[in-house]
């Protein structure tokens, strides 16, 4: 399986957002690179930041779904 990167934050908390939203929507996110971003004292620290990832198959529609998200994902 070939994980596509849709989305890249700088701070966890906005990728851990991310990743609620898509697996709320049935689709399956994968979380990279987690380690790669450090905050301190409220600064973000970051070496590339923190990718949300998912299938090759569903990008084109989790990227469709970020984009719009009232808009309900194709099954």
């Amino acid at each position: 399986m070939q994980l596509v990167t849709i989305f890249t934050a700088l701070n966890a908390i906005d990728a851990d957002l991310v990743f609620a939203r898509l697996s709320a929507a049935d689709f399956h996110p994968v979380i990279s690179n987690a380690l790669a971003a450090t905050v301190n004292e409220g600064f973000v620290l970051a070496a590339g930041g923190i990718d949300v990832q998912v299938p090759e198959d569903e990008a084109a529609d989790a990227r469709e779904f970020l984009a719009d998200p009232g808009k309900a994902p194709s099954a």
